[in-house]
C-alpha cells in the first residue's frame, strides 16, 4: 500500500484543526434554540407594550374628540340595521332619495319608541327609586333579625342616605341635562350622529373603498375581508342583543304582572335596556325587579321574582344567545364581563355598550391577521429567481 493510500488526519496538538463532536454541535444548537427563545420573547414583549402604549394613545385621543368619535362609532350600529332597506331603495331611486327615506323612518321609528318608553319610566322613576331602597333596608333588617344574626351596625344609616342620594338624583336630571355645556354636547353629537348615518346609507361602499387606498396593497385584502366581517359582526349583534332584550323584556314583563309586582311595565322597559348590555345590564335589570317585589311582598315575592329571572336568563343563555348569536360573537361569558365591566369603568355607559362589539371585531381582526394572505405562495413562486442551470431551485 503506498502512502497516498492513507488519508491523513489532523493532530491537535501539532496545530491542525479537529471536526467538531457531536456534543459540541449539540451543545452550539442548543444555544441558538435558547438565544431564539429569548429574541423571540423579546420581541413579544416590546408588541406588547407598543400596542399597550398605542391602546393608551387612542383612548386618550378619543377622550379629547369624543363629541366626534363617538357619533362616528354609534351610527355604525343603527347603519346596519337600516343599510338593507336602503339597498333596496336604490335599486328604484337614487341613492340620496333612498339615504334619505331609510333615515327618516329609521328616526320615526326611534322616535316612536323614545316618546312611549321614556316618559312612563320617567314619570315611575321617583316611586322606583324608594322601592328599590325599601328593598335593600329589608335585606339588611332580614340579615340582622333574622335566623342570620349578623351584626350588619350602620347599614339603616348607608341605607337611608342611598335613599336621600338616589332621590335627590331624580330631581337633579333636568337640571344637570339643562346645563349649557351637556346640552351644547348632546345636540352637537345627535346632529351629527344624523349626518354620519346618512353618509353611511348613502355612500357606504365608497367610504369604505376609500379607506382601504390608505393601506398597502399587499394589506388591502386582508382589511377588506377585516371589514366585511366587522360590518356582519356589529350588524348581528346588534340586531341579535335587540331581539333577546325584547324577548327579556315582554317574559319578564308578563312574569311580574302575573305576580302582581307593581311597577312591572316600568320595569319591563328597564329590563330591555339593561338587556343592551350582555350579563351586566341584565343583572342590574334584575336585581332592580327583585328589589321592588321584596319590598312590595315580602321574602316570598322576592324569591319568586328571583326564580322568574334567573329563569329567563337561562332561557337567555342557553337557547337564544346559541340560536342567535353564537354563530358571529364567540366570546366566553367571563371574558364578555370583563369586557363590558372595563369599558364601563373606562367610558361609562358608552364603553359597556360598545365592549363586546370591540372585543369580537379584535378577535376577528387576530384571526385574520393570522390567515395566509391569499395567493402569497403563488406571488412568492412567480418571483422567485431561477437558478443559471434553469432546474429546479
Amino acid at each position: 500500500m503506498s502512502e497516498d493510500a492513507v488519508a491523513p488526519t489532523a493532530d491537535p496538538d501539532l496545530g491542525g484543526s479537529a471536526a467538531p463532536s457531536s456534543a459540541d454541535a449539540g451543545l452550539a444548537a442548543s444555544t441558538g434554540g435558547s438565544v431564539r427563545r429569548v429574541l423571540v420573547a423579546g420581541r413579544v414583549g416590546w408588541a406588547i407594550v407598543g400596542v399597550a402604549g398605542a391602546v393608551v394613545v387612542v383612548g386618550f385621543v378619543v377622550g379629547r374628540v369624543s363629541v366626534v368619535v363617538v357619533p362616528v362609532v354609534l351610527a355604525v350600529f343603527p347603519a346596519t340595521l337600516l343599510m338593507p332597506l336602503a339597498n333596496r331603495l336604490r335599486r328604484r331611486v337614487p341613492d340620496a332619495l333612498a339615504a334619505t327615506v331609510t333615515l327618516v323612518a329609521g328616526l320615526a321609528v326611534v322616535g316612536l319608541v323614545i316618546g312611549l318608553m321614556v316618559p312612563l319610566v320617567a314619570a315611575e322613576l321617583p316611586r322606583l327609586v324608594d322601592t328599590a331602597a325599601e328593598g335593600i333596608g329589608d335585606i339588611g333588617r332580614l340579615l340582622e333579625e333574622g335566623p342570620f344574626g349578623l351584626d350588619l351596625g350602620g347599614v339603616a344609616g348607608l341605607v337611608e342616605r342611598a335613599r336621600e342620594q338616589l332621590g335627590d338624583l331624580g330631581e337633579l336630571v333636568g337640571p344637570a341635562v339643562d346645563a349649557a355645556n351637556a346640552a351644547v354636547e348632546v345636540v352637537v353629537g345627535a346632529v351629527l350622529l344624523v349626518v354620519v348615518l346618512f353618509f353611511y346609507l348613502k355612500d357606504g361602499g365608497r367610504i369604505g373603498r376609500g379607506l382601504l387606498t390608505v393601506v398597502p396593497s399587499r394589506l388591502q385584502p386582508r382589511m377588506r375581508r377585516l371589514g366585511a366581517r366587522a360590518w356582519l359582526t356589529v350588524g348581528a349583534f346588534f340586531r341579535g342583543q335587540l331581539l333577546i332584550a325584547l324577548v327579556d323584556a315582554v317574559a319578564i314583563g308578563i312574569g311580574l304582572a302575573l305576580l302582581r309586582v307593581p311597577l312591572a311595565l316600568p320595569l319591563a322597559v328597564v329590563v330591555f335596556f339593561g338587556g343592551l348590555f350582555p350579563i351586566v345590564g341584565a343583572v342590574t335589570a334584575g336585581a332592580l325587579a327583585v328589589l321592588v317585589a321584596l319590598a312590595h311582598g315580602g321574602v316570598g315575592l322576592g324569591l319568586a321574582v328571583l326564580a322568574l329571572i334567573v329563569g329567563v336568563q337561562q332561557l337567555e343563555g342557553n337557547v337564544l344567545e346559541p340560536l342567535i348569536l353564537s354563530h358571529v360573537v364567540k366570546l366566553h361569558p367571563l371574558l364578555v364581563v370583563l369586557a363590558v365591566t372595563a369599558g364601563a369603568v373606562t367610558f361609562g355607559v358608552l364603553g359597556a355598550f360598545l365592549a363586546v362589539p370591540i372585543v369580537a371585531v379584535g378577535g376577528d381582526l387576530a384571526r385574520i391577521l393570522r390567515e395566509q394572505p391569499d395567493g402569497f405562495e403563488r406571488t412568492n413562486a412567480a418571483i422567485r429567481p431561477e437558478p443559471a442551470g434553469g432546474g429546479p431551485v
